[in-house]
C-alpha cells in the first residue's frame, strides 16, 4: 500500500489545480476520467456551477474551526474525485475550506480513473464509489483512516429510495443534491471532525510512546 500511496502522491494536484484542470477540459467539451459521454459533460457541468456557488458561501462551523487549529499530529488528506461526480462536487469545497483552516492539514486530490489501484485499496461495498477521502499520517505515510463517499444521512437516503424504487435515478440524485443544498455541509463537517479527532489521539499517542 505505501508505494501506491506515494506514487498516488506524486500524481496529485492542489484544489485550485483540480478545478483548473475541470474548468479546462469543460472548455473543450470535456469531462475527467476515461469515459466520455454528454451525461458525464453535463453532470460535469453542472458541478462547476455548484462548486463555484460553495467556494463562495460554505463556511466551516465555529466549533470546528476550533477543532482543525488544536489538532496535534500533520496530516494529508488525499481525495479520490472526478469532475462529473456529484457528491464530489458537494464535499471537495468542505474539505478545501477546511484543510485551509489547519497548518496540520495538506489538501491533494487524485483522478479516480488515473489511479486505479489507489482505488481499488478503497472501494465501498466492491464499487469504485467517490470521493474518497483517505487521511495520511504526514510523517510515516502510513493511512490512519478514511471517509466517503457521502455522509451517513445522505447515504441513507440514497439506500431507502433504491430499496423502494429499485434505481438510482435522476429523481434520487436531485433529491440528494437538495438534501446536500439544506445541510449546508454540516454533516460532512461533524463526520470528518469526529474521525479526524479519534485519529489525532491515536497518532499522537504512537508518536509519544516512541
Amino acid at each position: 500500500m505505501e508505494a501506491i500511496i506515494k506514487e498516488s502522491l506524486v500524481k496529485s494536484v492542489g484544489y485550485k489545480d483540480y478545478r483548473a484542470h475541470v474548468t479546462a477540459l469543460l472548455k473543450e467539451g470535456k469531462s475527467t476520467g476515461n469515459e466520455q459521454s454528454e451525461a458525464l459533460t453535463h453532470y460535469s457541468e453542472l458541478n462547476e456551477v455548484r462548486m463555484n456557488r460553495l467556494d463562495k458561501t460554505i463556511k466551516v462551523a465555529t466549533e470546528f474551526d476550533q477543532e482543525l487549529k488544536q489538532l496535534q499530529c500533520e496530516y494529508i488528506w488525499l481525495v479520490i474525485s472526478e469532475g462529473w461526480c456529484g457528491d464530489a462536487a458537494q464535499i471537495l469545497p468542505i474539505l478545501y475550506k477546511m484543510a485551509a483552516l489547519s497548518e496540520k492539514i495538506d489538501l491533494k486530490i487524485v483522478f479516480r480513473d488515473e489511479n486505479e489501484e489507489l482505488m481499488n485499496l478503497f472501494l465501498t461495498n466492491g464499487t469504485k464509489s467517490i470521493p474518497k477521502l483517505i487521511v495520511i499520517d504526514k510523517n510515516t505515510l502510513k493511512v490512519v483512516g478514511d471517509f466517503g463517499p457521502r455522509p451517513q444521512e445522505a447515504k441513507k437516503l440514497i439506500l431507502d429510495y433504491k430499496a423502494k424504487y429499485g434505481v438510482v435515478d435522476e429523481t434520487a440524485k436531485t433529491n440528494l443534491q437538495l438534501w446536500y443544498l439544506h445541510d449546508k455541509g454540516l454533516s460532512v463537517q461533524k463526520e470528518i471532525m469526529n474521525l479526524m479527532t479519534r485519529i489525532d489521539v491515536v497518532v499522537a499517542q504512537t508518536v509519544s510512546a516512541k
